[in-house]
C-alpha cells in the first residue's frame, strides 16, 4: 500500500481565471479546523521532521513546488507537489519532511485539528517506537 495519496482538486475556472474550492467533510474525510501556509522558504531549507498522533492534513502547493517525504516506519516515499489542483492527504502517524522548495513556493495545509503541541512526535526514534508499540497492542 502506497503512503502517497494525492487527490485531484476540481478547478472551476472560466475566462476570468481559476478557482479551487475544498469543503471539509465533503471533499475530505475530516472537518477543517485549521489552515496555515508556508512561503519564502529557502530552497536549501528542509521543514517538517515530525509526525502527528491524531491530526490529518491535506497539503497543497498553491504556487511553485516542493518535495514531500512520507514515512510510516516501514517504508519511505517521495512525491513532488507542483500543482494547485493536487492535494496530498497525510494521515496521522506518518512522518513527514518537506524539501526542495522553489523560490515561489506557497504550501497551504488544511488540518483536522487545532494546533496542539502534545500531538506532535518530533523525534524520529520516538516515532518508530510509537509505531512498534501500536503494532504490539493491535
Amino acid at each position: 500500500m502506497s503512503l502517497i495519496n494525492v487527490i485531484d482538486l476540481k478547478s472551476l475556472g472560466d475566462e476570468r481565471g481559476e478557482l479551487v474550492s475544498i469543503e471539509g467533510s465533503v471533499d475530505l474525510s475530516f472537518e477543517i479546523k485549521r489552515v496555515y501556509f508556508l512561503y519564502n522558504t529557502s530552497s536549501n531549507c528542509a521543514r517538517g521532521f515530525h509526525a502527528h498522533k491524531n491530526l490529518k492534513q491535506l497539503a497543497i502547493c498553491v504556487s511553485g513546488q516542493c518535495d514531500f517525504i512520507l514515512d510510516d516506519g516501514n517504508s519511505r516515499e517521495t512525491v513532488k507537489l507542483s500543482s494547485p489542483t493536487k492535494g496530498l492527504l497525510i494521515d496521522n502517524m506518518i512522518w513527514r519532511e518537506m524539501h526542495n522548495f522553489s523560490h515561489d513556493c506557497v504550501l497551504m495545509v488544511l488540518a483536522s485539528e487545532l494546533y496542539n503541541e502534545s500531538d506532535y512526535i518530533r523525534d524520529y526514534s520516538g516515532f518508530l517506537n510509537s509505531k512498534s508499540c501500536n503494532k504490539e497492542t493491535k
